[in-house]
């Protein structure tokens, strides 16, 4: 039962006089990346509302499950080309340098040259 004793119907009909558009999304999951963690929900209730051309996403219910997420780093061919030239080594060396070092040029070059 919604506020003030309305059923969902009689809800619905009062949105669409507001020119609020309802759409019921057929989901099993909705995912939620943020750069620590994820957030799934599993077999949500999912409701997309369009308001003043905005579209806004209700989710609710289901099973909610966290997990960490692994920051994947980015090793551009020019970083392991400098550290290769720079430390003397081949670039498969300085590539899984720079990987343990998590991307820092300077750090991988002073493991290298240690």
């Amino acid at each position: 039962m919604f506020p003030g004793g309305l059923n969902p119907r009689q809800m619905k009909q009062m949105m669409k006089r507001m020119g609020i558009k309802t759409e019921e999304i057929d989901a099993t999951a909705v995912t939620i990346h943020g750069p620590e963690k994820e957030i799934v929900i599993e077999n949500p209730e999912v409701m997309k509302m369009v308001v003043g051309g905005q579209q806004i996403f209700n989710i609710t219910g289901g099973e909610i499950r966290e997990q960490e997420v692994e920051a994947e780093i980015e090793i551009s061919e020019e970083d392991v080309e400098m550290v290769s030239k720079q430390a003397n080594v081949s670039e498969e060396e300085a590539r899984n340098a720079l990987e343990e070092s998590g991307g820092d040029i300077a750090e991988a070059i002073m493991k290298l040259k240690a």
